[in-house]
């Protein structure tokens, strides 16, 4: 297949990790472009913490060079707050500035952010323009299908991202009051897809090879974004890749996936200290487990960690069951 660009910036593959708050973390997103995913995401960013210097918001921004290409996700409801926002997370050096319009979380649409912008068309352009204003690298919207069932403007939305400014568009197929539940409207994507001249990414349900691939056809889409079923699966977008190409999917063994699992947490204490990082493992070791014996115990098990030390003890439990 020929190869995969945002603006200038061009991608290792054609399935990119989501922006998923809580989980892409540095550590993770490195280990996702290890396994072949084409670009990842940083964690949601929030303009207005960036504005009153959040420590926390700046660690989130922090950008490696294994991981590239990397873009960093900011929201919020404020153009003018936006721009200040991408000026500052263009210090650390991202190849793509990312606005999320699409997060569905009440914290988030609540104070009129994420999927809530789907709701104010003018306001989105107004979002868009300001922050390619001040960026010299590409800027791309992460929206959902519509705010309900009653207001499926994807396509609207989309067009006006086009127009001012922003050269990609990633479309989750399900309103914002769906949140994750109900199957992925892939139709409305590919409705995007026909409405617009820049990428639209599809996003939504892609579990596997194969149904990235099917993903792609339906909706006419060049590429795919790769979210929860990445969680203790880094594997898939190396099996995405290879069953676009032809070649023959590669599955991880026990011991290979445990000690992936141990890497993971390994850089997260590396890069945030024992504590923090250990606490935050609890939730997302447990996609390693998904398909062994005695999968429930292990993920109760995981919600005990509390030290480095106990996921070493975990491998060699399971290994040796």
């Amino acid at each position: 297949m020929t190869e995969a660009s945002i603006g200038a910036v061009r991608l290792r593959s054609r399935a990119l990790l989501a922006p998923m708050a809580g989980v892409t973390d540095r550590a993770y997103r490195e280990l996702c472009m290890e396994h072949g995913a084409g670009c990842c995401v940083s964690e949601m960013v929030s303009s207005k913490a960036l504005s009153f210097q959040s420590k926390k918001s700046e660690k989130l921004m922090v950008i490696s060079g294994i991981e590239r290409p990397c873009g960093i996700q900011i929201f919020g409801d404020e153009p003018s707050c936006m721009a200040e926002a991408a000026v500052h997370a263009m210090k650390n050096q991202p190849d793509i500035i990312d606005i999320n319009m699409g997060c569905p979380a009440p914290k988030i649409s609540g104070s009129g952010s994420g999927s809530a912008l789907m709701r104010k068309p003018e306001l989105v352009g107004e979002i868009v323009r300001a922050v390619t204003a001040v960026c010299d690298v590409p800027v791309t919207v992460k929206i959902r299908k519509g705010w309900d069932d009653g207001s499926v403007n994807a396509v609207e939305i989309a067009q006006i991202c086009e127009r001012a400014g922003a050269v990609a568009i990633t479309v989750h197929g399900r309103t914002r009051m769906q949140y994750y539940k109900p199957p992925v409207d892939y139709e409305i994507i590919r409705q995007v897809r026909q409405s617009v001249q820049i990428p639209v990414i599809a996003n939504g349900d892609v579990d596997s090879a194969q149904k990235a691939k099917e993903v792609m056809e339906r909706t006419s889409c060049d590429l795919v974004m790769v979210g929860r079923a990445s969680l203790g699966n880094p594997w898939l977008f190396g099996q995405i890749n290879a069953y676009l190409s032809g070649e023959k999917l590669f599955f991880p063994t026990l011991e290979e996936k445990l000690d992936t699992m141990v890497g993971q947490v390994e850089k997260m204490v590396e890069y945030k200290g024992e504590y923090i990082a250990m606490r935050q493992a609890r939730k997302l070791v447990i996609g390693y487990f998904k398909g062994m014996k005695g999968a429930a115990a292990l993920r109760n098990e995981a919600g005990k960690l509390s030290a480095l030390e106990d996921i070493y003890k975990l491998r060699n439990r399971i290994l040796n069951t």
